[in-house]
Order: structure tokens, then C-alpha cells, then sequence
């Protein structure tokens, strides 16, 4: 897969945004429904790697007015099971919803690990 250009990052990046935004208004859901985290649609939770969604997380090329560490807790609180089960999982179609579950609960372990993984480069003097 070939590299994506700085205009098709920040593209895809607001393109994001409007799906989040309308998710909300949506009664019926799917796995294509969500922005998953990634600079490539996956097509199941096995691709949700953390090095991608490292890459999707922490790019320059969004939100530069946010800190590394307030975009990883914005995602959290979109991915975080207990707001996510709770509020879209009954959303989701029947035969998507376990692979959604799956794939929401592979962010949420990943964000945090990455979470940890700046807290633990800022104490060692790594980062800001």
C-alpha cells in the first residue's frame, strides 16, 4: 500500500470527525460505520495493531492544538467499553456486534497501553 499524502491524511482525518459526529444520529450500525483509528479501514479487529493505531493517534497532521497525550484520552473516551458497550454496541447489527465488540475493546487496549507508554517516556524525560 502506497504512502498517504499530507492532504489525504488531513482529509481522512476530518472525514473521521463527520462519521463521529454522525454516529450519534444513526439507529442501526455496523463495523463500516465506525472511524476506526487507522490510516486504512480495517476489515476486522485483527488489523487494529497498535503500531497503526500509534500512527493514527500520535500523527502531526491532526490536531495540532491538542497535546499527544489529550488526543489519546479524547479517543479514549470514544472507545472506552464502558461508554462504548452502553451507548452504540446496542446499535450495532446482530451479526456485527460481537466483531465490533471485539474491535472497540483492541483500541481501548491500545490507546491505554500507549497512555502508559508516554506517561513512562515523560518520566523519563523523553517527551515535554
Amino acid at each position: 500500500m502506497r504512502q498517504l499524502t499530507k492532504e489525504e491524511v488531513i482529509k481522512l482525518f476530518d472525514e473521521h470527525e463527520k462519521r463521529w459526529s454522525r454516529i450519534p444520529t444513526l439507529d442501526i450500525l455496523s463495523w463500516h460505520s465506525f472511524p476506526w483509528p487507522m490510516l486504512k479501514q480495517p476489515n476486522d479487529p485483527e488489523q487494529l495493531t497498535y503500531i497503526e493505531i500509534q500512527a493514527y493517534v500520535l500523527s502531526p497532521h491532526q490536531s495540532a492544538d491538542r497535546t499527544p497525550r489529550e488526543r489519546i484520552k479524547d479517543y479514549l473516551r470514544k472507545w472506552h467499553p464502558d461508554r462504548f458497550e452502553t451507548k452504540l454496541l446496542p446499535k450495532v447489527r446482530e451479526d456485527d456486534r460481537e466483531k465490533v465488540k471485539e474491535g472497540a475493546g483492541a483500541v481501548a487496549r491500545h490507546l491505554n497501553k500507549l497512555l502508559g507508554s508516554l506517561s513512562s517516556s515523560a518520566e523519563n524525560g523523553l517527551f515535554g
